[in-house]
């Protein structure tokens, strides 16, 4: 039984990974139809006939279908969670999440889950679990926190595809991290950054603490430079 519970108008920091550490995403597509699932996937009432819309156009890589399928419908979507943040990494995902209403993470994470792997093993016809059992997840209980879990998921993540030491000894060069991850399209960095919006993000209070891309990106920069960058490791979540 999960030790942690759920509450209303809380932060949580939410990890999974495949089990035995396999990929979860071997290509664009796999990831692009995750991303669908946390948009879908996060409406009290389902949306079962988007699901073969998106099956017919096979996968295809951007919301138009979704967002044309949502205002055709005429109806309010009403979020079982608020997403903040998200991160895909090869063999596992990262996600902060706020509690909306009652049971509201619990049911979203087990309909993303079991969503995403059906189709996962329908493309690749495989059978079996694919993530290594239940999601992690740690309450994030102050602001330092929160703020410091952001540049975890949106930068340091992806950094580490490009300098594996760069999660325990630090960073080396902050360019190339920071060109990287701004490159990077499979995290919530860009929105931060102010370039690029997305359907599935609701910034909450991180949008209240970080106006503009500049403060955002200072505020990263001071962390990996300096020796804010040893406190943020406590916050490290795998």
């Amino acid at each position: 039984m999960r030790k942690i519970k759920f509450e209303e108008g809380k932060f949580y920091h939410i990890v999974n990974r495949g089990t035995d550490k396999r990929l979860i995403f071997n290509e664009d597509r796999d990831r692009w139809r995750f991303l669908q699932g946390l948009f879908l996937f996060n409406n009290v009432k389902k949306f079962p006939g988007i699901w073969y819309e998106l099956k017919r156009g096979r996968g295809s890589a951007d919301f138009t279908v979704i967002k044309k399928f949502i205002e055709e419908s005429n109806e309010e979507r009403n979020p079982l969670v608020k997403i903040l943040a998200d991160c895909l990494m090869p063999n596992h995902f990262h996600l902060i999440l706020e509690e909306v209403r009652r049971g509201g993470i619990s049911e979203f994470m087990q309909r993303l889950g079991t969503g995403y792997t059906k189709y996962f093993n329908d493309r690749y016809e495989r059978t079996g679990s694919l993530f290594e059992g239940t999601f992690k997840a740690v309450e994030i209980d102050n602001d330092e926190y929160l703020k410091y879990v952001l540049i975890y998921i949106n930068i340091i993540n992806p950094g580490q595809l490009i300098d594996p030491k760069f999660k325990k000894e630090g960073v080396e060069n902050i360019d190339k991290i920071f060109n990287y991850s701004e490159a990077y399209d499979w995290s919530t960095n860009k929105e931060y950054l102010g370039t690029r919006n997305s359907i599935i993000i609701n910034k909450g209070l991180l949008g209240e603490v970080f106006l503009t891309g500049d403060e955002y990106k200072s505020f990263a920069r001071n962390i990996l430079l300096g020796s804010k960058y040893n406190k943020a490791k406590e916050f490290f979540l795998e």
